[in-house]
Parts: C-alpha cells; structure tokens; sequence
C-alpha cells in the first residue's frame, strides 16, 4: 500500500502525530514560533471529538492539560521561550505528582523577548533544571519532519510509560519549514495507552504505589476512586507528609524511574560512525547542517561520523562516551552557546578533544560554518 504523502509544515507535522498518538486534550495559548500547533489544533481537534481550549496564558495552559490528564485524557500544550517560562512551577506539579502529558516547545532567540521569529536551540538546560527541586525529566528533538512526527508519538508514549510530563523541544527552523511527510499507517506505530488501576471500586486504592515494574496504574479522577493529588511531598495514598523516609523514598522514585532507564528512553541517529576519526554531535535543525557536512566529505575520503541526538534529557552520556572513544575529536554543533557541549565533556574519556560550532545570532549555522570550524581544529594537528 502506497503511503499518503503531504508537504507539511514542521508544527503541523507535531499536530498530526499528537492526534495519531491520541490527543483528547490542548489548552494553549498563542506565541511564536509555535503559534501553527495552536491553530491547527483548533481546527482538527475537535474534527477528532477532543477538545481544544486557548488559554488565558501559558500558566493557565500547563495546569489545565495536567487537570485533563488526571481524568484519563492524553494531554498536551505547546509554546515557546517566554511562555515555557511561565509554565515552569506547574511542570514541577506534574514530575511530583506523576502526571503524563507532554509540553512542546518550538525554541526562539532569548533571553526574555529575544528574537520571535528567529532560530535558537537556548532552552535545552531550562528544559532539564527549569523547574526547582531535585527531579529527572524526558526531552526529546528532532531535525525532520519524518522525526517529528515519530519523537511527537514517542513524547506521548514516554509520558504514559513513565507517568511524566514529556517535553519536545523543537526550534524555530523546524517548526516552520515544509517537506514532505509520509503520513503512518494506522497501528503502524505502537501506542502506549495509559496504566488504568485493576483495584475495584470501593477497595483501598493506592495512587502512588509502584508495580514492581516501576510503573503506577492511575484511576481517572472523578471516577470510582477518592484520592489526593498535591504538589507536596506525599505517601502512596497521596496525602502531603514530612517524613524523612517517605520523602526519601518518593524522590529516590521520581528520579530513578527515569535515570535508571537511559538506554530504554535513549533514541540516536548514527552516521559512519564505526570508521569516524572526526565525529559532529548534534541535534534538532543543526543536525541538519553536520549530516550535510558529513556526507560531502565523505566523499573526498574524509573519515566523518554524526551522532545524532533525539533524547536530550536523559543525557545518554554512556553511550556517548562509547560511540567517541575512538574518535580524534568530537564537534558539537547545537545553536546556542554550549549547553550540550559541557554534557559531551563530562561523558568523554578526554574532554580536550571536544569542540564547538555553534551560533547565537538568531541565524542558522550553515555547512560552511562548520567546515570552517573543521579547518581550525585539524590547523591545531588534531
């Protein structure tokens, strides 16, 4: 059977993959660059019979996708810098309370107002360490369409896995350039739907208490269940509690179920990698510009490899101390002003040998930026 093809915006790509993973629920509110995933779902959502409602603002955006999400829908929101910003408090809600929904952030130029409607990769520590507290967190990138597409069903399969708010963060080229999309067949990508408790009505249901698995069967809120929900620290049956034990246990929970499954949660793309005396890391639109190297000077016999991130968070730093062990130098080329940078130094056996192509002027970094990066570090008898 011959695919549907489209050509497709980048943040309309994200809109048809949150509704083949199953959205029932967006609350937005309107900002560049990510604007488009609003619109559209304004018009396609409920076309599916969920529901889409804009917000007053990004605060009020976060914390009604967490109230659907708590009814037992699939829940998302979508917004850039400043907004994912404002958002910050309620995501830490959702990691303490352990609530599955996914965030889109579609990256601009910062800090504050910066530039709308310009590119930048500036959030990636935000999206780790934005909220407070000790926590772990999902981020995951992509640098096409196809990609977007996939990482957007895998944002929502991740966040019903772990019970988790999910972030995707995009960037400003992505999200806005076109080409084509093979759309997926239906059922042709698994879908992970949410955990549901097997406790029948009137038996004591415990929200928080872990399968041995890891995972927590969730009952719809306002369904056959009565149960606490807070942002405090709470015991299994969710009420607030200052016992040291308690406290000790559900953070050791919130933290582990994630960093102890990096390479379950860890996606890559690898190129030419197994003969790579240079290797180029990067992720999201930049990756687009160091594929390009890579094969170009492959075939003037220059022996170049990509590792390409999708996960950021949690940082597959095991696997990127393998896939660069062998490798004379390692550039990382990401739109910003190091931020993966300093994750890649600590993974590696030698941290001196790691180098940065980056730019933090709201334009794209080019080939020709890279190459010329390239011709720096081999001049230093690399």
């Amino acid at each position: 059977m011959n695919k549907k093809t489209l050509f497709l915006q980048g943040n309309e790509v994200c809109v048809e993959a949150a509704l083949y993973a199953g959205l029932d629920f967006f609350a937005g509110y309107p900002i560049t660059p990510s604007t488009e995933i609003v619109e559209h779902l304004a018009s396609r959502l409920p076309q599916k019979g969920g529901c889409f409602i804009q917000m007053e603002d990004e605060i009020a955006s976060m914390c009604a996708i967490i109230g659907a999400s708590l009814t037992g829908m699939k829940a998302m929101t979508a917004t850039s810098g400043p907004g994912f910003s404002l958002m910050q408090e309620a995501i830490g809600y959702a990691v303490m309370a352990e609530i599955p929904c996914v965030i889109v952030n579609v990256q601009r130029g910062g800090p504050s107002t910066g530039m709308p409607t310009s590119v930048s990769q500036g959030d990636v520590m935000q999206a780790r360490w934005g909220t407070h507290g000790d926590h772990a967190i999902i981020t995951l990138t992509a640098s096409n369409h196809q990609d977007v597409f996939a990482m957007t069903v895998e944002a929502f399969n991740l966040a019903e896995t772990y019970r988790t708010p999910v972030i995707l963060l995009l960037d400003e080229v992505v999200g806005h350039m076109r080409e084509k999309l093979l759309m997926p067949e239906p059922a042709e990508i698994p879908l992970i739907e949410r955990l549901h408790t097997s406790v029948k009505e009137g038996t004591d249901y415990h929200p928080y208490l872990p399968r041995e698995d890891g995972r927590l069967p969730m009952s719809d809120f306002g369904g056959v269940h009565r149960y606490n929900v807070t942002g405090l620290v709470h015991d299994m049956w969710g009420f607030p509690t200052n016992n040291p034990k308690i406290a000790h246990g559900l953070m050791r929970h919130i933290v582990d179920k994630i960093e102890n499954r990096v390479s379950e949660i860890t996606r890559v793309k690898e190129y030419f990698l197994d003969d790579a005396e240079g290797i180029l890391l990067s992720y999201g639109s930049s990756a687009r510009s160091a594929l390009h190297v890579v094969k170009n000077r492959r075939k003037s016999g220059e022996r170049l490899g990509l590792l390409e991130l999708q996960t950021l968070w949690p940082f597959p730093a095991e696997l990127v101390r393998e896939r660069c062990a062998h490798a004379k130098y390692v550039l990382v080329v990401e739109l910003n002003m190091g931020q993966i940078l300093q994750e890649v130094k600590k993974a590696v056996d030698d941290p001196s040998k790691v180098f940065l192509a980056n730019k933090v002027d709201g334009t794209f970094i080019t080939p020709t930026d890279i190459r010329n990066v390239i011709r720096l570090i081999l001049g230093k008898g690399v």
